[in-house]
């Protein structure tokens, strides 16, 4: 056996045939490491756990996974642990490497393959008029001014011939944009549905475009021996292989996604197998066409349709052996071949400076082209720092050029480093300068109680399944759409991204016209026009399809609510209600969903905890029923929307609507609740000889009673809305302890506690509020702006709310002490 005969990174390996099946262990005085299979598995096993420990160590800093899957792969190369002989020998022996590269070739196939079935090819032809110009100007010139300044040091500095050969090259692949680099960052950094986000990856589609061009024409050449009909056949061969992709497998993947039932949600196991095995054939074909065997795959998953039903199952399946495992063992190798101590400081600082003026190029041609597309200087800066992403395409392109001559041990070692540096220093700078959530903050407060009666309510309702609908029509019925005061729907329908690449927000054709349809966002937009065409030329509906990461989601509800001009938010609960009373599902994203929504939005939010199950969700369109409504009021900012909102419902026809205010008892003065009063006075008043309104308030000692007093609602209304928050007070007293889900508010856990039994739906609303603003223990506004805002002016004005007395009014009143009801 010979592990070391080289001569310029090329190795001939001799090893007996017993060393690859043969089995053996401690036990029989033999290493296993001296052996094929066991010395494969410690080394997958060592690479996965050590870049693990890495990224888990780097991430405090900042940096994204790539730096660390690559540092692991130097950590073991003969730059660190390697450089010792025996220790080098040992771990990673020459002997070794061929099965190890073979393994993470399969494994960059694939993830280029899942790659290809992610990204939308109509994106990548039609990018837009900002991609478009963004993506040409930051590839081309880079490529221009980068490629002259090689040219300029090879002919004013002295350097080896090698880097002189290659710095040419090395230049030139610096003005590449690839769409998996930045995606993948993006993704870490959590801005793939930014605003930004969006940009940079319809940006770097159009550059993979040109990109992928450009490679096949290269690599024919490259590979043809100067031999210009070779070369030709290459290009040629290349080009008739993707319209082949295109025009003929195109239409047969169509139809074997046409006949997947279920939405592909039991996707057939022969069905994943043979795209799996097409995945082979195509690299196959890739490699016989001179071409690089990454080329099939990618334009396979092309041709691929994203999202279910075929996509979203197939990267499922593949997500996390490709993922996470396959895909960082290509990273490591790279890592391995890289041998700091073959560079000298003088192609050091060569290099380095090609590098570091390409990412300086890169982004003075964003700033440049920025000027044109509207995007103002800060942002165009971050912009630029995305597109200089460096990641795995940068790494095949280098490996490529060393096993072709074009780079050596030196200049490989060197291009690796940069893709670090490069990355380890533009990741946090993106942190720094960027924050997705900080563009969502409106100029003034966006509430129900800060809005005139007249105005119109623009309400933007989260939707996850069909479930939900039948509440949340009840909801905006109740809402009391009128000619006067109309409604504005803006319906957000929530999908996960699964399959695709890139988040997407997909906004629906206003029709007042139902259309048949059998996918789920059809049924939901067919229900709200249903509703629309009730309350003709009093309610508008607008829909969007939200289609991102669950975790990054909230950033596309605060876009829309803030571009629309919202009033409010209406959010899903994580918690989904069976039949029986019982918790049927829990989905801890949509909580974490909300919680970040709850922390952004620019205007106020309510989350719907939905129980219309439990009743049959009875619908009130058309008088076919009676809404019971409650509001709990105890005070606070959160408890005066939810008044407010609550005194907006008491206008319709078919809604019943009951106060329910917690005093503390023998605590509460006059004083202390003179605003509180204010507040009740306004919507008594404006309530004046309404049947259906009643006022009650209800005396406890503290959080014991509270809950005891809860208890008495819940099988008395349809709806309960209550603040998220309240005051500092011992009626809250105990309550917070037990409290499962803080998005809530400790008053709102009670009423949505699967121990609550009740089949109301819960309404929890929390106030916008401004940056900046100081939350205070009492409500200092009137629950409105003016007078008129909820009564006609005609009948006298407001002199009792003004002086805070209190006169007796013809709306109907309880007082409740200790659970003795007592009417007045």
């Amino acid at each position: 056996m010979f592990d070391a005969v080289s001569s310029w990174n090329k190795n001939v390996v001799c090893q007996y045939k017993d060393n690859l099946s043969k089995i053996n262990g401690l036990w029989f005085n033999r290493n296993p490491l001296h052996f094929a299979i066991p010395l494969f598995l410690f080394q997958l096993s060592l690479i996965s756990i050590t870049s693990l420990l890495i990224e888990k160590c780097l991430h405090p800093l900042g940096q994204s996974s790539i730096v660390a899957q690559i540092f692991g792969g130097i950590l073991y190369g003969p730059s660190i642990l390697g450089h010792y002989d025996a220790l080098g020998a040992t771990i990673f022996p020459t002997r070794s490497i061929l099965p190890l590269e073979t393994v993470a070739s399969l494994g960059i196939m694939y993830f280029f393959f899942a790659i290809g079935v992610r990204t939308d090819p109509v994106t990548m032809v039609r990018p837009g008029r900002q991609g478009l110009i963004i993506g040409v100007s930051a590839m081309f010139l880079t490529l221009v001014l980068t490629v002259s300044l090689s040219f300029v040091l090879k002919s004013c500095i002295i350097m080896d011939n090698s880097l002189a050969r290659a710095l040419p090259f090395i230049a030139a692949s610096q003005c590449l944009t690839p769409f998996p680099n930045i995606s993948c960052l993006l993704a870490e950094l959590g801005m793939l549905s930014s605003d930004l986000g969006r940009i940079a990856t319809t940006s770097s589609m159009t550059c993979d475009l040109i990109g992928m061009s450009l490679v096949a024409v290269m690599l024919g050449i490259l590979q043809s021996e100067s031999k210009p009909l070779n070369s030709t056949l290459s290009i040629s061969s290349a080009f008739l292989f993707v319209l082949a992709m295109i025009f003929l497998g195109k239409p047969i993947i169509k139809r074997v996604a046409k006949r997947i039932p279920n939405g592909g949600k039991s996707l057939d196991e022969n069905c994943v197998v043979c795209f799996l095995a097409c995945t082979l054939v195509v690299a196959f074909i890739s490699e016989v066409i001179g071409q690089h065997f990454v080329l099939g795959p990618l334009v396979f998953g092309l041709v691929v349709p994203d999202g279910p039903p075929l996509g979203a199952p197939l990267i499922s399946r593949l997500d996390y052996m490709v993922g996470k495992f396959l895909y960082p063992t290509f990273l490591t190798t790279s890592g391995l071949k890289t041998n700091i101590f073959s560079f000298d400081f003088h192609s050091f600082w060569i290099l380095m400076l090609v590098i570091i003026f390409s990412c300086i190029a890169k982004i003075g041609s964003v700033i440049f082209a920025s000027h044109f597309v509207n995007i103002n200087f800060r942002d165009s800066i971050v912009l630029g720092l995305m597109l200089n992403a460096r990641g795995v395409c940068e790494l095949i392109v280098y490996n490529l050029w060393r096993d072709g001559g074009v780079l050596r041990e030196q200049e490989f070692a060197l291009c690796v480093i940069s893709v670090i540096a490069v990355t380890a220093i533009i990741t946090p700078l993106i942190k720094i300068l960027y924050d997705p959530s900080k563009r969502h903050v409106p100029l003034k407060k966006r509430t129900i109680q800060n809005s005139k009666r007249e105005a119109e309510l623009r309400i933007v309702v989260c939707i996850l399944n069909q479930d939900n609908v039948p509440s949340i029509v009840n909801l905006l019925e109740a809402s009391d759409a009128t000619e006067q005061s109309p409604i504005a729907v803006i319906a957000v329908l929530l999908e996960e991204l699964v399959g695709r690449a890139t988040p997407m927000l997909v906004a629906h054709q206003s029709t007042r016209t139902l259309h048949s349809s059998d996918s789920r966002s059809g049924h939901i937009i067919n229900a709200l026009r249903q509703y629309e065409l009730c309350n003709e030329r009093c309610v508008t509906i607008q829909s969007f399809s939200a289609i991102s990461h669950l975790q990054t989601i909230h950033d596309d509800i605060c876009r829309v609510s803030l571009d629309q001009n919202a009033t409010m938010v209406i959010l899903p609960f994580h918690k989904h209600w069976e039949i029986d009373g019982s918790i049927g599902s829990v989905n801890k994203a949509i909580q974490n969903l909300n919680i970040k929504v709850m922390d952004k939005a620019p205007c106020s939010v309510g989350i719907l905890v939905d129980r219309g199950i439990l009743t049959g969700s009875l619908s009130i369109l058309n008088n076919q029923a009676t809404y019971r409504v409650a509001v709990i009021y105890i005070g606070g900012p959160d408890d005066a929307e939810s008044l407010c909102y609550g005194a907006r419902m008491s206008r319709h026809n078919n809604v019943t609507l009951t106060v329910v205010r917690y005093l503390l008892f023998g605590c509460d003065t006059a004083k202390e609740r003179k605003h509180d009063n204010n507040l009740i006075n306004e919507v008594r008043h404006a309530n004046m000889g309404n049947e259906n309104f009643i006022y009650r308030e209800q005396v406890v000692k503290d959080g014991v009673g509270l809950s005891a007093s809860l208890r008495t609602l819940e099988t008395s209304f349809d709806l309960l809305i209550v603040g998220r928050n309240h005051q500092a007070s011992q009626i809250l007293m105990g309550l917070g302890a037990w409290s499962e889900c803080p998005e809530l508010g400790v008053v709102a856990d009670v009423l949505a506690s699967p121990d609550f039994a009740s089949t109301s739906s819960v309404l929890v609303v929390q106030q916008h509020r401004l940056i900046g603003e100081k939350i205070k223990n009492r409500m200092m506004k009137p629950v409105v702006i003016s007078h008129e805002s909820l009564h006609d002016p005609t009948t006298g004005g407001l002199a009792t709310a003004a002086t805070g007395a209190s006169e007796p009014v013809e709306s109907r009143w309880e007082i409740s002490i200790d659970n003795a009801d007592h009417r007045v």
